[in-house]
């Protein structure tokens, strides 16, 4: 199954929501400094710096919201912008120093959230390297530590906090995926389950039917018969079912020879079943149950047989079934979804299913699983 990532907007959110570009603009705050100085007569030029001002406001702006977008953050126009941002910054730096110093970190911050994998140690560490040496320039030594650490601390800890949050988003999708997934496999599950169980029941209640209507006229003790075991096996579905539902159920294989064989009966079909090995795992009994349930109720339906063979082998390395009719067969027809939903299910337990015209009349089914699914 393939797996689309959700959108960004259409993420789990925690408790305080997801990050996203408003989780970035508190920041801007830290420029207070600057407009606070322009305000005050303290920057020459301060129409210089007011535009300055807007210009990284609305650079800052936009490379933060589109970092939060995967489609937009990888995109030439987001570092495009995130370039003009940093020459922006260098520029304030360079001309007014003190508060203006400041932008670097929040730089820093664009950077990080911009920036990913292994280039964004080496961008980081060269862009705190000249926000150090503008720092030196306005500031003398005492002001290098806490511009080039903050520049590069900000930068880091923000792309290590995003990161953090794509991949708790993405194990939420994930399980999510899970979720979903394992709903399906219980749908078909139950699916088949219930194919099975009522493909067999209600061929054998049809055929007892039949056999009531016919002998009702002559003979009223076994018509009477018939009816009763037509309610005995609907109470025995009943109880399937019920137990299909709940997941529970672990069919026996000496209970499904001994229904097949009163199925076979009822329908006029001589059954001949035999068993030879040591004892098997419950897993393999039910699997190869489900095999004898489909097959007979296929035999009953649609081959017209006298007589069906059911074998049952288990050697050293494989467990053998065969059930073989001689009837006009079924193997012209395309598989139902019983035969091709048990193939699934011993294809999944290492085993194989396989259905076809016997060598000399009839139709045969061959299922093998390996011995060590055996093992209980």
């Amino acid at each position: 199954m393939t797996k689309t990532p959700a959108p960004a907007t259409d993420r789990p959110r925690g408790p305080l929501g997801a990050p996203n570009g408003f989780t970035l603009l508190p920041w801007l705050l830290m420029g207070m400094g600057a407009v606070s100085n322009i305000f005050q007569g303290q920057t020459p030029q301060p129409w210089i710096g007011g535009l300055g001002l807007l210009v990284f406001n609305s650079l800052y702006i936009s490379v933060v919201f589109r970092a939060f977008v995967p489609a937009t953050r990888d995109a030439t126009s987001t570092r495009i912008s995130l370039g003009a941002l940093a020459v922006v910054t260098l520029a304030l730096a360079l001309a007014y120093g003190g508060s203006w110093l400041l932008f670097f970190p929040l730089l820093g911050l664009a950077t990080g959230a911009v920036v990913r994998g292994r280039w964004l140690g080496p961008v980081m560490l060269a862009l705190a390297l000249v926000a150090g040496a503008v720092a030196w320039r306005h500031e003398g030594w005492g002001g290098i530590s806490g511009i080039l650490y903050g520049t590069f601390l900000s930068g880091m800890v923000t792309a290590a906090i995003l990161a953090l949050a794509e991949t708790v988003a993405e194990l939420r999708e994930t399980r999510q995926e899970l979720a979903r997934g394992a709903v399906e496999q219980e749908r078909l599950r139950f699916s088949r389950d219930l194919h099975d169980l009522l493909g067999h029941t209600l061929s054998v209640i049809v055929v007892k039917s039949e056999a009531a209507r016919r002998i009702a006229p002559r003979d009223m003790d076994a018509a009477v018969a018939q009816i009763v075991d037509i309610e005995s096996i609907g109470r025995q579905a009943l109880v399937e079912i019920r137990e299909a539902v709940t997941g529970y159920r672990e069919s026996s294989l000496v209970d499904e020879l001994d229904r097949a064989r009163a199925a076979l009966t009822a329908a006029g079909i001589e059954p001949s079943v035999s068993r030879s090995g040591p004892p098997l795992s419950p897993r393999t009994e039910a699997l190869l149950g489900w095999v004898v349930r489909e097959s007979v109720t296929n035999a009953i339906r649609h081959s017209g047989a006298a007589h069906c063979s059911i074998q049952v082998s288990a050697a050293d390395e494989r467990i053998r079934l065969v059930i073989t009719d001689d009837g006009a067969g079924v193997g012209s027809a395309a598989p139902g979804s019983g035969l091709t939903g048990l193939t699934e299910r011993l294809a999944a337990a290492g085993g194989t299913l396989r259905g076809g015209p016997a060598p000399r009349r009839g139709f045969r089914v061959v299922a093998e699983l390996p011995a060590d699914e055996s093992t209980g």
